[in-house]
Order: C-alpha cells, then structure tokens, then sequence
C-alpha cells in the first residue's frame, strides 16, 4: 500500500506543474516583410524567457510560372537558439486549395459569430507590446500616389483601431508611409510582439470546445480537415 503521505506529494507536485504551466507566458513575434516580388514572413513563439522556442519562416511567396498556382517555401526550427536543422517544406497552392480555404474561412466566421463573447475576453488578455508598421508606396504618378497614400494611411488607422478595441495595447504604435511619386515601388515591414498566459489560452480553448460540441463547422481544405477526421472517429 502507498503510504499517503506520498500521495500527497505527489498530488501537491502536480498541482504546483499545472500551476507553473497555468501561469506560463507565451510571447509571440510577427514579422512581415514585402519588398516587390520578395516576401518573408516569420513567426516565433517563445516560453520561460526564450528557454522553449519555435519558428516558422516563410522565405518567400511568388506565382508558379507554368500554372495559377503560389509557390510557398516554408521553414520551421525548434529549440531554445534554433540548434536543430530547420525542416524545409515546398508547398503548391492550387486554385481549389484557394476556394476551399475561403470556404473553411466562411464556416468559421459563421461560427466565430457566436463565439465572439468567447474571443472578446480571450483578446482582452492579449498584450501588444509591440506595433511597428513602416511602407513605402509609389504607383509612377504623383497624384495617383497621394491617393494610394491617403487610403493606406486609412487602412492603417483602423487596424490599429481594431487591435486597441480588442487587445491590450501596451504601447504606441508606431507606424509610417514614404511616397515615391516617380517610380512603382512597393515595401512593407511589419513587427508586432504579443504575449497571453498559457491559462487564459486554455481556459479559451475548453470554452471553444464546448460551444462546438455538437455543432463542429466542416472545413474541407487541409490545414483544418484533420478537425473532420476527429469528429468522425469521435461519432
């Protein structure tokens, strides 16, 4: 018979792991770059001060020059300073994939809908500490580029305005547009850092567990098929 006392221990052991994992704060780096037809993206997640790390780079993205298709290079690499070779994936983006992907995107803002109570207080433990967004913009006419200069800087101030109405917006953003009023030019970088606690993202994803039970959208491209798979093997 165990004696109790290590029970216990291990009872208070486990409950102090949840903890630690419960209260865990996972930061999250975006950074977009678009220069003409060069484009890199990356995304890295980080826990325990950089201790747990991953990274998803997408070098680049241009059109398939013999078929519609987008030609996305991506790499991920896990680890604390990104010790272990970077898996390397070529994928093809047909135009089914297209439509099917704007299909599974309108099954989940049906669905988002009804759980925006659900994202709202999610968001709301989402710290931006970081928002930085600079452009440089030319279409090869002066006037035509005021133009396309004036909307950007619109589209620009409301998604800032959106990420302060739902986020906790930790400081100023930073933003800028240079216009080129003599060549066609096109460059965005963009650098935003988020972090949540673990908990919340949890306690967010048992809510969104339980208001789909039941009534789970079916998505039919590949990223959220697997969701399909569940709910048939679950029936």
């Amino acid at each position: 018979m165990i004696p109790i006392y290590w029970i216990i221990g291990i009872v208070i052991i486990l409950l102090l792991m949840f903890l630690i994992l419960f209260i865990t704060k996972i930061t999250i780096t975006i950074d977009l770059n678009h220069s003409g037809d060069d484009d890199h993206y990356k995304i890295k997640f980080q826990a325990w001060y950089g201790i747990l790390r991953y990274t998803i780079n997408i070098p680049f993205v241009k059109i398939d020059d013999q078929q519609p298709n987008l030609m996305v290079k991506e790499e991920t690499g896990l680890g604390a300073k990104g010790e272990k070779s970077p898996k390397k994936k070529d994928n093809k983006i047909t135009p089914d994939d297209i439509i099917a992907s704007i299909k599974d995107v309108r099954e989940i803002t049906e669905h988002i809908i009804g759980l925006n109570k659900i994202t709202r207080k999610f968001l709301k433990h989402v710290k931006v500490i970081k928002f930085e967004w600079h452009s440089l913009l030319g279409v090869g006419d002066a006037a035509l580029t005021g133009m396309v200069v004036g909307t950007a800087w619109t589209l620009k101030g409301m998604v800032v305005g959106l990420v302060s109405s739902y986020m906790n917006l930790k400081t100023m953003p930073v933003m800028m547009i240079e216009p080129d009023f003599y060549h066609l030019r096109s460059k965005t970088t963009l650098q935003c850092i988020i972090s949540f606690r673990f908990g919340n993202a949890m306690l967010a994803g048992l809510r969104f567990v339980k208001y789909w039970k039941g009534g789970r959208p079916w998505f039919k491209n590949s990223p959220f098929s697997f969701l399909n798979e569940k709910k048939n093997k679950t029936a």
